[in-house]
Order: structure tokens, then C-alpha cells, then sequence
């Protein structure tokens, strides 16, 4: 079996979990378990309260003491275990305890499971930048495969797809296990205090060019999770409108919404000629954009004559979160030392989908409750207030973030080859 097939159904595993919940646990919460606006967000936000500090945390251990890839498998065995448990609960405490421990121990997964590719990867002479992107896709086809299963076995509203999730879990857990070793840098002298913290992978700040790189993580992170949190919650809701009750959107709005997994298994593909060609600040520019016009064409969009609009809106999120997820996950990799290589990819994780996903997730439910009166929710001042924000970004960022394409290049094939 070819380790690069072995990598795929890593990636394949890691974000079927992911899928299996993700999408569809908002329209659980608020339909089922009766959750406000507020605690949904706060139910997603503990993946930005996890990140602040697991997946900084396990990339040290995996850059200092363990093998990388059986902390992944114990953190997908643990956040496994935490699923179950949830999967118990109907009270907003325990069900928030729940989430967040399976946040703990999911979040890091997230960054591990590049990691353990990157390195997998290069110790077999492969080219990260052309190599990965197409490994990393199965990972987007996992995520889609678990939104059917949910969807089409009538479960996106019940806790079963927490079974389903926990299932997955479990087996990537024990899969991790037999990947080739990723042994931690034991190179050079003894290191300080400072590195065996995995505090060294903050020297990034002290360039302007990542200081500036990561602030923007931060407020781009924001975004990440917002249609995660209430997209299904969206789409529920026109369930309430005779008009649209049976429409294909609402009986199957999993299927709907997965047309924008399926655009990231596309655009995944044109990340390395798009670096190639533009570099990692123009790429970032696209991304940004690319939010505007998702947010703003679910505020224009409906499951019936605005239908095209959904879907457009659907295909433009693969350009919005490939472009900017996966492209600076490459582009830290580039710019990190070797020996800080999984602590620079928690740090990543740490400002988009720690500081910046709690930041949007908890701000994101203020806006829901704030649209909403008498139980009713204005979903298209909600969605043009999420376009508007984007738009700021994208128009401060091409100010602020100087980095020339030629200097990127010179340096990634320095690094790379």
C-alpha cells in the first residue's frame, strides 16, 4: 500500500469527524435541544476556547516528546469518548462541558494531521506544496461523505451523528497508530526552557510580515465557522414558509450545503498553481472577497426562484476557505524552522480557529439574537452584517500586508526543493 494512499485515507478519516456534526448540529440545538442563538455560538465557540490552547499544546509535545502521529490517534480516541457523551446530554451546561472537551482533544487533530503529512511527505523527497494539496482533498470528500450519510439517513437533527462522528474517531485513533513514525527534532544542543514550551514558535511576531500575517488569521478566523454555525439553522427556517416546506433546500439542506465541501475538493487542486502564480498575498485578497460574496448571496438567496444564488454561494466558499486555510497552512510551513514546524502550525490553528473563531462564534450569536424578534430571525441583515465585516477586511488588508510574489517564491523553492 503506497503511503500516499495511506495519507489519503488519513485525511479521509480526520475530516469525516469533522463532517458528521459540524454542519448540522446547529439545526439540532436550536430545533431539538431548544438552544438560543447565544449557545449556539457558544457550543461552536468552544472550538476557538480549545484551540486558544490544545493545539499549540500538542504540537509541542509532538515536536519535543512524542511521536506526532500517536498524538493524533490519542486525541481522536479521547474526543471520540467525548462525543459519546454528548450524544447523552439534553441540558445546555453539560452538553457545553461535553463539546468543549471534544473540542480539546479534536482541534489539535486539525494541525497534527499536517504535520504528520508534511513530514511523511519530505522524509520521502515529495514536494510538499505540489504533493499535498491533492491528498488533503480526500479530506474534503470525507467531509462531504459524512454530510450525506447524516443527511440521507435522517439524522441531522438527532443526536446520532455523534455516533456516527464518534465512530470515525475511534478509527482513525487506532489507524494513526500504524503510520510511518514522525519522531520528534532531537537535533542540536539541549533546548531552553523557552523551546521546550514551545514558546520559540512565537519568534514568528517578531517579523512584520507574519505579526501582520497572523493578526489577519485572527479576523479572518472569524469567518470560518459562521455559516458552519448557522447554516443549517438558515435553512431550516424557510421550513416555516408553505412556500418552500417540501423545496429540495430544506429536506436535504446537508445535501445543499455540501456543494461547498464539494467546491473545496476543486479549488484545493488550483492552490498550488494560484501560489505559483499570484503568491500568498494575493491568494489571501481572493479568499476575503470570496467571503463577501458567500455571505452576501445567502442574504439574497432562497430554496426556491433564489436557489442559483445558494448554490453559487455554496461553490464560492470553496475559494473563501481553501484559499486562505489551506494556503497559509503551506505558507507557515514555509516560513517556520524545521524545529518549530508542528508548534508554528498549532499557532496557526491557535489565532484562526482559537482567538478568531471564538471571537466570531460569540459575536456571530450576538448578531442571530439581535436579528431576532418574537422568535423570528431576519437572516438577511444577519448575512449582509457578516458580508459587511469581510468587505472591511478585504479592503484594509492589500494596505497593511507588503510582500513581494518574487521574495515568496525565491524563498519556497529554497525551502522546497
Amino acid at each position: 500500500m503506497g503511503i500516499k494512499f495511506r495519507l489519503i485515507v488519513m485525511n479521509f478519516l480526520e475530516f469525516f469527524v469533522w463532517g458528521a456534526w459540524l454542519i448540522s448540529l446547529g439545526a439540532y440545538m436550536f430545533n431539538v435541544l431548544h438552544f438560543s442563538g447565544v449557545q449556539v455560538g457558544s457550543i461552536y465557540g468552544t472550538m476557538g476556547v480549545a484551540s486558544l490552547v490544545t493545539p499549540a499544546l500538542f504540537g509541542i509535545v509532538a515536536d519535543r516528546w512524542l511521536n506526532a502521529e500517536r498524538v493524533l490517534g490519542l486525541c481522536h480516541i479521547l474526543g471520540a469518548c467525548m462525543l459519546l457523551w454528548a450524544s447523552t446530554l439534553t441540558d445546555f451546561s453539560m452538553f457545553y462541558v461535553a463539546m468543549l472537551f471534544n473540542s480539546f482533544f479534536f482541534m489539535p487533530t486539525i494541525a497534527l494531521n499536517n504535520t504528520v503529512s508534511y513530514i511523511i511527505l519530505e522524509r520521502r523527497d515529495f514536494n510538499i506544496v505540489k504533493d499535498f494539496p491533492p491528498i488533503r482533498v480526500w479530506g474534503t470528500v470525507g467531509f462531504i461523505a459524512a454530510m450525506w450519510t447524516v443527511d440521507l439517513c435522517g439524522w441531522k437533527e438527532n443526536a446520532f451523528q455523534l455516533y456516527v462522528s464518534a465512530g470515525a474517531g475511534l478509527l482513525l485513533g487506532v489507524y494513526a497508530f500504524t503510520l510511518p513514525a514522525c519522531f520528534p527534532v532531537r537535533t542540536g544542543p539541549k533546548p531552553n526552557i523557552w523551546a521546550s514550551l514551545g514558546l520559540d514558535a512565537f519568534v514568528l511576531f517578531k517579523r512584520r510580515k507574519m505579526l501582520i500575517f497572523f493578526l489577519f488569521s485572527l479576523l479572518l478566523g472569524a469567518a470560518l465557522q459562521i455559516t458552519n454555525a448557522f447554516g443549517s439553522a438558515f435553512m431550516s427556517d424557510f421550513s416555516k414558509s408553505p412556500q418552500y416546506v417540501h423545496s429540495f433546500g430544506v429536506v436535504h439542506s446537508n445535501l445543499l450545503l455540501s456543494i461547498s465541501q464539494i467546491s473545496e475538493t476543486l479549488f484545493i487542486l488550483t492552490i498550488p498553481f494560484f501560489l505559483r502564480r499570484f503568491g500568498i498575498k494575493q491568494v489571501i485578497m481572493i479568499s476575503i472577497f470570496a467571503w463577501v460574496f458567500r455571505f452576501g448571496l445567502f442574504g439574497i438567496g432562497n430554496p426556491g426562484s433564489g436557489l442559483f444564488l445558494l448554490i453559487l454561494s455554496m461553490i464560492i466558499y470553496g475559494m473563501a476557505f481553501d484559499f486562505f486555510n489551506i494556503s497559509g497552512s503551506l505558507f507557515v510551513e514555509k516560513e517556520a524552522d524545521i524545529k518549530i514546524r508542528a508548534s508554528a502550525q498549532g499557532l496557526f490553528m491557535l489565532m484562526t480557529n482559537g482567538f478568531g473563531a471564538f471571537l466570531g462564534t460569540y459575536i456571530s450569536g450576538r448578531v442571530v439574537d439581535y436579528f431576532t424578534v418574537g422568535g423570528v430571525k431576519n437572516w438577511q441583515n444577519i448575512w449582509f452584517t457578516f458580508a459587511a465585516y469581510a468587505l472591511i477586511l478585504g479592503l484594509v488588508f492589500p494596505l497593511v500586508f507588503r510582500y513581494k510574489h518574487t521574495a515568496e517564491t525565491a524563498h519556497a523553492q529554497a525551502v522546497l526543493h
